[in-house]
């Protein structure tokens, strides 16, 4: 049997005390005949499982025991969900079977099952690499708990600010951590390596009801599209450059088709005509810019002040 499965079961047993192969069988999506297989795998694996016949009958665990999630505490049930989470954004099986888990829970634990605390996002924005921020366990850990937190956090000029803020999940964007939380002014999304210092809190934090993590991020990226977006240029640049353009550019590189000698056409986009040429100026004469005029007169400017220098 799958070991999800297999845990699975084990759970609502342990929730509801008794169940029959066929209520086993709807809340794992299978056949009658294979639940009853796998309580019957149980039962051979040593788990103090057993059937009882007749009316009312079913499986019940020995002595009708009933205990929550095979006598884990509620910091370690958590973390069966901090670990899954990010894995279950890419892994179907994983989110089955954490799916099946929650259904498995008692009411307790259920507001507490934190599988979709955090968002894998795998299209770039341009950034370079970066190593996992060593605050993200805890501000997932105050996610799934449910807990305020006092943030010091720094914006692009480096002026740092004191908020409290009711965190609503992590998203991982290709390395780069972001925060969604609520706040006085409504929802904000912070950048974790920005962030100071953060203090948990023994505050009660505030959820929507109908949040939504991946939701909501989309409508972050949307927003953040449109604001890094605002003008675009066509480039010309050889075809074995495309892919090292598109690394440096994520999503704002476009592919429009090919012209002779086995160079392409090319649009990047930013929110600036300057943003654009400081970002192709160091490519030098490998990347001829087509249009806008704008950008054009960028470089030639770049092109000035690195002579007047270095010339």
């Amino acid at each position: 049997m799958r070991a999800d499965r297999l845990v699975a079961a084990l759970l609502l047993l342990q929730a509801r005390g008794r169940t029959t192969a066929a209520e086993l069988a709807e809340q794992l999506e299978v056949s009658v005949a294979t639940a009853r297989r796998d309580l019957e795998a149980l039962s051979a694996a040593g788990i103090p499982v057993y059937p009882q016949p007749g009316r009312g009958g079913g499986w019940s665990l020995l002595g009708g025991a009933r205990t929550d999630l095979s006598g884990l505490t509620a910091t370690e049930a958590q973390a069966l969900f901090l670990l899954a989470g990010p894995a279950a954004a890419t892994a179907p099986q994983v989110k089955s079977a954490l799916r099946k888990l929650v259904r498995a829970l008692p009411g307790t634990f259920r507001a507490e099952a934190a599988a979709d605390a955090v968002v894998v996002d795998p299209a770039r924005w341009g950034e370079p690499d970066r190593a996992r921020p060593e605050m993200v366990d805890a501000l997932q850990a105050a996610v799934v708990r449910r807990r305020k937190v006092r943030l010091t956090y720094a914006d692009r000029a480096g002026q740092q600010t004191e908020r409290m803020v009711d965190p609503l999940g992590l998203v991982d964007k290709d390395d780069v951590w972001y925060l969604l939380a609520g706040t006085a002014h409504g929802q904000r999304t912070f950048r974790v390596d920005r962030i100071r210092d953060a203090v948990v809190t023994d505050l009660a934090a505030q959820r929507p009801p109908d949040f939504r993590l991946p939701a909501a991020w989309q409508l972050v990226v949307e927003e953040m599209e449109r604001r890094r977006s605002l003008l675009s240029a066509t480039v010309l640049v050889d075809a074995r450059f495309v892919p090292v353009l598109q690394s440096q550019f994520g999503r704002h590189c476009e592919v429009l088709d090919s012209v002779r000698e086995g160079r392409r056409r090319v649009r990047l986009a930013a929110p600036t005509a300057r943003t654009i040429a400081e970002q192709v100026a160091g490519w030098g004469a490998r990347i001829e810019v087509l249009e806008p005029a704008a950008v054009r007169a960028e470089l030639a400017r770049i092109g000035t002040e690195l002579t007047a220098r270095y010339g």
